[in-house]
């Protein structure tokens, strides 16, 4: 064999050996989806990396492994509950946090009590439970949720020309707590071109392995 052979020879191989070291080191079995292994995101400013859980035997063991629950009140929302309001995917999700709520452009938002959002949310969401509107006329909390959301307030009512753009969910499919959530928004006069509803919620989150977080603490 002649040197260019030999040289040839080897820098195939070197080659190979640096083609194979990459894909230990980068490559994903499981990914967000096809060329995206994650997103790190910018929260509060904490950096927080979305992803999935490599493990492609893990499986989940929590409550949200339960297929049936008491209907009422745990009932099948439908795809579209309010005409209007947009129903999103996991990928819009994902890439609301990343281009929306961390650029402060729009607010993830978790409708369930606060006992559900301590033991796990999506990275990004802030805890407005549906229970602090209730009560539409003299609700303390509307003035503060209103101004954190972005709208201002004049001797004629609430403005949301500038309002922050909503996306709300909750628990999955078989939740009406963030449907509620949104239910008391509108009344109170948010406008449903700025709100968006994430069906699949914690369930459908976690059922695909994706990132979640224990909150330090929530607006309650």
């Amino acid at each position: 064999m002649g040197k260019s052979s030999a040289s040839a020879s080897a820098f195939l191989r070197l080659l190979l050996l640096t083609f194979c070291a990459v894909g230990l080191l980068y490559g994903r079995e499981v990914n967000i989806v096809e060329g995206l292994p994650y997103v790190d995101v910018d929260v509060n400013g904490e950096n927080i990396r979305i992803e999935r859980i490599q493990d492609t035997s893990h499986k989940l063991k929590n409550s949200y492994t339960k297929t049936s629950r008491p209907t009422p009140p745990f009932t099948i929302q439908p795809f579209t509950p309010i005409k209007g309001v947009r129903t999103v995917t996991e990928l819009d999700v994902i890439y609301f946090i990343r281009d929306k709520v961390s650029e402060n452009e729009g607010l993830l938002i978790d409708g369930r009590m606060p006992r559900w959002y301590r033991n796990g949310t999506i990275p990004g969401a802030l805890n407005i439970p549906f229970s602090m509107f209730a009560q539409h006329q003299e609700n303390p909390y509307v003035d503060q949720v209103f101004t954190i959301f972005g709208a201002e307030l004049d001797e004629d009512g609430w403005h949301f020309d500038d309002a922050q753009e909503l996306l709300v969910f909750d628990n999955g499919p078989w939740c009406q707590q963030g449907v509620t959530l949104m239910k008391h928004l509108i009344a109170l006069g948010y406008p449903k071109d700025k709100i968006r509803y994430y069906r699949g919620g914690m369930q459908y989150w976690q059922i695909l392995g994706l990132t979640t977080i224990k909150p330090k603490e929530g607006v309650s």
